[in-house]
């Protein structure tokens, strides 16, 4: 700390002598001068001088439904007509901090003590006449010696302010906060103690930044939940100018201390600056839509101005400062697993693996990987800092010792190493694997394409309907349609416009494929046929190749390749459509939204806050690491450094907000059909479907939390659509956040309580169950390298090839070498193992961190979130006796892995369950 900032902050703030005010008393004391230019409400305080400590007892936990009233006069009360109050901050410091740290703290408790470091003031619900603003009275933190509030949170600290308030000060209703350190500090809550029903809770969770880095106070208010409509007279310019700092102007480079949320588009993923190959397009507008992300403020590049310059590993790319990782959370990932996985281990693989690039040459080099391991070589250029972060922090998440790399091994073959051969593991996997969201039922024949005929050749499928009933042994096509026992996963038109770019990239070739399947009355799904198609050409204006599962040699190889080819695909659209855009990006534009426009008392916001913890950050994270240009998803997915555009390819084909309904999305797909006897009002056409049976369980336990709580706050008649906050939050996610689908007709209206209700259900559906269950199974699914190849490096061997003989002779040499290699392999697994791992500070759905206890004072909404709580404890029985029951052959049976990613609760690391409140990872 500078000798210039200590000198300032042992002398204080310029101080002025306070002019008698009503509704406030002067008792000549000198305080110091306002700290913040906002108009609202002027310092009008008092300070009480001997700090006197309050009468009552030290912090206690009190239900909310206490919280409540005017003050208690106490005859304690240091002078007359004042009574003493007392506010209690509680501040959470560092777990491990440095020695200039804990030499900082030191000087901040000196600071504090004297008074010098926290000023508070207390703002009334009340309006002041003559100020036309609320009442309010005004102290300084103080306290020698804070010490943790409990022996198992030893960096949690309260410090304490005491006031001498009017009798006629009326309820506390905000508190402006101003730090005068040097540095921000972390603000978990602020009670009051003092008023007639007991104390007075200010959660606040919340990074409180420097005076040098902003003048203007910090505005926390109490946990009352407030409609615009209904906010208290005193609070009401405090609300509208809290929203107004969050929103920012839009105009310059963002800053670390800045809490300021606003939109750009997705044009920061290239680099064009450092490599002309490592140039992408803007993700925007007609051709190439996309959602909105967080927007920096960064300068554009110098070759390209449409293009935001970007941030390169290690530094840190701007969220506000809320939505940043907390500490635990930047242990175990952001400083430690993620960023020693992108920054040290994958350099340390690449340094051992890329003398010999090669193909996996045998099986048991994969069984290695598991078994064995495989020593890291040390790179020249690793510094020893690197070394040592390596043997630390890599040893303890990733089983790394001695240099030594070896991974876990993954679910899906711990129970039976060979079940990704056969075809019923296969199809099992469409139903109960980490991509369970894209197989349909196939209504009609032929199947045709959707796209342009003049481009893509002719639309009909090579798959026939004489092809079928070969494989249906006597049933025809017609009657199996009719017994909805035909299935099809299809990303034909998806990919075919892609294939050509993709397949002229190096050690890439791919297919646009189709797989069909038939439920049979044993009540399991198998394939019957796959056809991999190519752009058609001259020599082949129907460039379809069909594939169907045979009894000789050879044709088993052939079709064990067709299917890693699909296998392939669906990798690559599980984490460019269905993981990172329908949920990471999608969701980014309704937190964003959320921050904008709904005031923190808002009702909504309370009820979506824990929905969006992290996303922001862990989306940064993505786009300077992941789904960059050049970044581990292009090196390590099939689409390569057409990934985005894909991405974008099926925002602008498919995502539809209302589609995003978990029973929505079943109808649309044909999975389901409506049923108002249901619960969830659908019933499954497959009844053993583990991800949508489970999910919609999830899904009526959200629904039924949400519309018991919008149903609690609007109970009148027009009140969301005379809720002006609410409107405009809608607005805006549709016209700026998804803007380049803001005039399809498909968005709900926001007119009635069940209009939000559903809103708010998909939103918090997409936050959690969704997301849990195409997120947390990527390892122990895609850990196996040949049952979910994420890319494919040659097509499958035609009789006419060149290399067919070769194929003949060894044909498992030909299906590993068309695999990603040992360098590709390893690097997709190291990043599939963390993106799958629960942090030690996880918060799961219908559950509520003890640090957040009093997020809102309300007796009956607090009883709600208990049902819903109990009703997912009920879930996650009703889940694990159906992982038990043999007739569900999709999740229960030999060597089958039970259907575990929809279980709510989970302990930290890769587990393969749990819900997550929010997109965390």
């Amino acid at each position: 700390m500078s000798s210039a900032l200590k000198t300032q902050l042992l002398t204080g703030p310029a101080l002025r002598r306070v002019p008698a005010i009503p509704g406030a008393v002067s008792n000549g004391n000198l305080r110091p001068a306002r700290v913040s230019k906002s108009k609202f409400c002027p310092i009008r305080a008092v300070v009480n001088s001997d700090q006197n400590k309050a009468t009552e007892a030290a912090t206690k936990s009190v239900d909310a439904k206490d919280v409540n009233g005017s003050l208690l006069v106490s005859s304690s009360s240091s002078k007359e007509g004042l009574v003493d109050v007392r506010a209690v901050i509680t501040i959470r410091k560092k777990l491990k901090e440095k020695l200039t740290e804990k030499i900082e703290d030191q000087w901040e408790l000196f600071v504090n003590g004297i008074g010098q470091g926290i000023m508070i003031q207390l703002i009334s619900e009340d309006i002041d006449p003559v100020t036309n603003s609320g009442k309010s009275v005004e102290s300084a933190v103080r306290g020698w010696l804070p010490k943790p509030v409990t022996s198992s949170n030893v960096n949690i600290f309260q410090y304490e302010a005491n006031f001498g308030v009017p009798s006629d000060f009326g309820n506390p209703g905000a508190i402006l906060i101003t730090n005068l350190h040097g540095k921000e500090f972390y603000l978990l809550e602020i009670v009051v103690h003092g008023f007639d029903g007991g104390p007075v809770f200010f959660p606040a969770n919340t990074w409180i930044h420097s005076r040098k880095d902003n003048a203007e106070s910090r505005i926390i208010f109490k946990n009352q939940a407030y409609l615009p409509s209904q906010t208290p007279a005193g609070i009401k310019d405090l609300r509208r100018e809290d929203l107004l700092s969050i929103r920012g102007n839009g105009k310059g480079e963002r800053k670390h201390h800045e809490r300021i949320y606003d939109y750009a588009v997705y044009n920061d993923l290239g680099n064009p600056d450092k490599d002309k190959d490592l140039a992408r397009p803007v993700l925007s507008g007609e051709e190439r839509p996309y959602p909105r992300r967080c927007r920096t403020g960064r300068p554009p590049t110098k070759t390209d101005p449409l293009c935001e310059s970007r941030i390169e590993k290690p530094h840190p790319v701007y969220v506000p400062r809320d939505e940043t990782f907390e500490e635990i959370k930047q242990n175990t990932f952001s400083s430690g697993r993620l960023k020693a996985v992108l920054h040290n281990l994958i350099p340390s693989i690449a340094a051992s693996l890329s003398s010999s690039d090669i193909p996996f040459t045998c099986f048991s080099d994969i069984d290695k990987l598991y078994n064995s391991g495989f020593l890291l070589k040390d790179d020249d250029e690793q510094n020893g800092r690197s070394k040592l972060f390596l043997a630390t922090v890599i040893k303890q998440f990733l089983n790394v010792g001695d240099r030594l790399f070896k991974y876990e091994t993954p679910a899906v073959i711990r129970r039976d190493r060979f079940a990704w051969l056969r075809d019923n593991e296969f199809a099992r996997q469409t139903l109960a694997g980490v991509n369970p969201v894209n197989i349909e039922f196939l209504k009609e024949f032929p199947i045709l394409s959707k796209l342009d005929p003049a481009i893509y050749g002719p639309p009909e499928s090579a798959i026939t309907k004489e092809l079928i009933e070969e494989e249906l042994h006597g049933l025809s096509v017609e009657k199996a349609i009719e017994e909805k026992r035909l299935f099809i996963l299809d990303y034909h038109d998806l990919l075919l416009p892609f294939i050509e770019k993709i397949n002229s990239l190096p050690d890439r070739k791919t297919y646009a494929s189709r797989t069909v399947f038939f439920y049979n009355k044993a009540g399991m799904l198998r394939p019957l046929a796959i056809e991999l198609s190519l752009p058609p050409s001259r020599s082949s204006p129907q460039n379809k190749h069909i594939y169907t599962h045979g009894h000789d040699a050879t044709t088993h190889w052939i079709w064990k390749l067709a299917k890693a080819h699909v296998c392939s695909n669906d990798a690559g659209v599980h984490q460019l459509v269905n993981h990172w855009l329908m949920t990471h990006a999608s969701m980014e534009p309704y937190i964003i939204a959320t921050h904008r426009q709904l005031s923190s008392m808002h009702p909504i916001y309370k009820l979506l806050h824990p929905h969006m913890r992290y996303t922001l950050e862990i989306n940064a994270l993505a786009r300077q690491s992941l789904i960059n240009g050049g970044g581990i998803i292009e090196a390590s997915f099939s689409p390569g450094r057409y990934a985005m555009e894909l991405s974008s390819a099926a925002y602008k084909s498919f995502w539809r907000f209302d589609m995003e309904a978990l029973p929505a999305d079943l109808l649309r797909r044909g999975m389901a059909e409506e049923d108002p006897s249901m619960p969830s009002g659908v019933r499954l056409v497959i009844e053993d479907y583990p991800y949508a049976a489970d999910g919609l369980l999830i899904w009526c336990a959200i629904k039924e939390w949400v519309e018991s709580y919008v149903a609690h706050f609007y109970s009148e008649p027009n009140s969301v659509t005379s809720d002006v906050e609410l409107q405009a939050w809608w607005s805006e996610i549709k016209n700026k956040g998804h803007h380049d689908k803001r005039n399809e007709a498909w968005w709900p209206k926001l007119e009635t309580k069940e209009d939000l209700s559903g809103i708010i259900t998909i939103m918090i559906w997409t936050a959690s169950g969704q997301h849990a269950a195409i997120n947390f199974g990527q390892y122990p699914f895609g850990g196996y390298v040949p049952n979910r190849p994420t890319l494919m490096r040659k097509l499958v061997p035609q009789e006419n090839d060149p290399g067919y003989e070769k194929f003949l002779l060894n044909p498992q040499h030909t299906f590993l070498s068309s695999l990603p290699t040992q360098l590709q392999a390893t690097k997709v697994m190291a990043v599939q193992d963390t993106l799958s791992t629960h942090s030690p500070d996880e918060e799961y759905l219908g559950q509520v961190n003890q640090l957040h206890s009093h997020w809102i004072n309300d007796p009956e909404v607090l009883n709600m979130f208990d049902k819903f709580s109990a009703n997912l404890e009920e879930i996650e029985k009703i889940i694990n006796t159906r992982n038990k029951d043999f007739r569900l052959k999709g999740r229960c049976g030999a060597g089958i892995p039970p259907y575990e990613l929809l279980l709510p609760s989970s302990g930290p690391g890769v587990t393969g369950r749990g819900i997550p409140n929010s997109i965390s990872i």
